[in-house]
């Protein structure tokens, strides 16, 4: 079995990771590059991570988005709340959305405060259907409307 990279530990660790050789994400890179929901993260022009939204129900718009930070070290500064205020934000301005919603897990607990931080409401916690290094943990789902989103940042322009 493979080793986890420090991120996959946090990003749904549950789930199988699948790599690819490099050579092979190259053929493929074409497909990530110019897309509306998936995004880089820059700081001081280093790339380190990625922002992303999917639909859970394309008929009731039902939107959730998610973040990877990829090395620890980057970790802890702020980087993640910023770039979810960011994203978020734009998100609002641009697809005619009530919420926005984020899912992850209870062993999360630095993406818990992300989204708390941000102004996100706990919206459920299905009890241990996730299992990870021998231990069930709660799926966590967490969501903002926008009027909740508007009022808490006024001064940015939607």
């Amino acid at each position: 079995m493979r080793q986890l990279q420090v991120h996959e530990k946090w990003d749904a660790p549950y789930f199988p990771h699948k790599s690819m050789p490099y050579e092979q994400f190259i053929e493929t890179a074409i497909t990530w590059v110019n897309k509306d929901n998936f995004w880089v993260i820059i700081v001081n022009e280093v790339v380190c991570g990625i922002v992303s939204y999917y639909f859970e129900d394309d008929q009731s718009k039902w939107l959730e988005l998610g973040i990877v930070i990829h090395e620890a070290h980057n970790w802890s500064k702020g980087i993640g709340t910023r770039t979810l205020e960011l994203w978020i934000n734009h998100i609002f301005n641009t697809l005619p959305l009530v919420r926005v919603g984020l899912t992850t897990w209870s062993g999360n607990e630095r993406m818990i405060r992300v989204g708390e931080k941000l102004g996100m409401k706990m919206e459920a916690r299905i009890r241990k259907v996730r299992y990870y290094e021998g231990n069930y943990y709660d799926s966590i789902r967490m969501g903002i409307l926008r009027e909740e989103w508007e009022s808490l940042r006024p001064s940015i322009n939607m």
